[in-house]
């Protein structure tokens, strides 16, 4: 399941994400690459700090020092920052509200970005003006947040029944085949077409719901294709990494029998610089470190 389709979100996320993407942009190319270099280092430490905090919480509350989280789990990470020093238990609040403030400040803007210049500049009003435009983005970043604590408000979608993060994984699975067979296959073959492209998005999101919701009622639990497990609702669903991989080979190979009918290459198709690709001794090394580092985590804790 891990390789069916943990790497397509991984690729979605960190290559196809304005959220993630934007925050390289406004540097040189040098820079903006040692930085995601740098970004990927700290970022294999992440199962030592999501982890670790659950393995103390589990440890506490099985010898009696988290006797209030009888029947619930929320306050897990709260009652863990208690057995904190003041010093650093303020620094780890302050940290922790640093993180959610600029996570929201970089949603806030992707936002306003995508529809101010995706939809309304392109659609409703190709003449708005600067002021205009912040004024409008403004709007839509209040309007998102509303929409959002409508959402969320005694977790209308359901999302602690699941866990935020299988709830994101999820969910955001139904966009990523698509939008990732779209950018990999635009990118890098100049043949595919503007229709193709469209037809993957479109296809990737209904392959997604075809196997999430339909295909263990319409083919059966058990196929060669794949397995569909009972889940907490008593419901047989195949696992969403799965279903997230099939997805995205379908579609892929439908945008390549579609730009195959069309012209050998495509007037439009996107342009590199092969200058852009070459790498500094310096990249190098720390894209091998890297790569060794990860290697070893698998290996080891595979």
């Amino acid at each position: 399941m891990y390789y069916a389709g943990q790497w397509i979100g991984n690729l979605n996320y960190w290559g196809c994400n304005q959220y993630i993407t934007q925050r390289a942009l406004g540097a040189d190319l040098k820079t903006a690459r040692t930085g995601l270099l740098f970004a990927s280092f700290l970022k294999l430490f992440m199962p030592v700090i999501v982890m670790l905090p659950g393995i103390a919480a589990y440890v506490l509350y099985k010898n009696g020092h988290l006797p209030h989280l009888v029947g619930g789990k929320d306050g897990a990470y709260s009652a863990i920052l208690a057995f904190l020093p003041n010093g650093l238990k303020g620094l780890s609040i302050a940290a922790l509200t640093a993180a959610i403030v600029a996570s929201l400040a970089g949603k806030a803007n992707s936002i306003s970005t995508i529809y101010i210049l995706d939809i309304h500049k392109r659609y409703f009003n190709k003449a708005a003006g600067e002021k205009r435009m912040v004024a409008l983005g403004r709007f839509t970043v209040i309007v998102a947040m509303l929409i959002a604590i409508i959402f969320t408000w005694e977790d209308t979608l359901g999302i602690g029944g699941k866990g935020g993060f299988t709830f994101i994984q999820k969910y955001t699975g139904y966009i990523s085949p698509g939008v990732f067979a779209m950018f990999i296959l635009g990118m890098f073959w100049k043949r595919t077409t503007g229709a193709a492209a469209i037809a993957g998005v479109i296809s990737g999101f209904l392959l997604c719901i075809v196997f999430n919701n339909y295909a263990p009622t319409w083919f059966g639990n058990e196929t060669w294709l794949y397995t569909a497990y009972l889940n907490s609702q008593g419901v047989y669903e195949i696992p969403f990494l799965l279903s997230m991989g099939y997805s995205f080979f379908i579609t892929v190979g439908l945008m390549v029998l579609m730009s195959l009918a069309g012209p050998k290459i495509n007037a439009k198709a996107f342009h590199f610089d092969k200058d852009m690709f070459k790498l500094e001794p310096s990249s190098i090394a720390m894209i091998v470190t890297l790569l060794i580092m990860l290697s070893l985590l698998y290996v080891r804790f595979w």
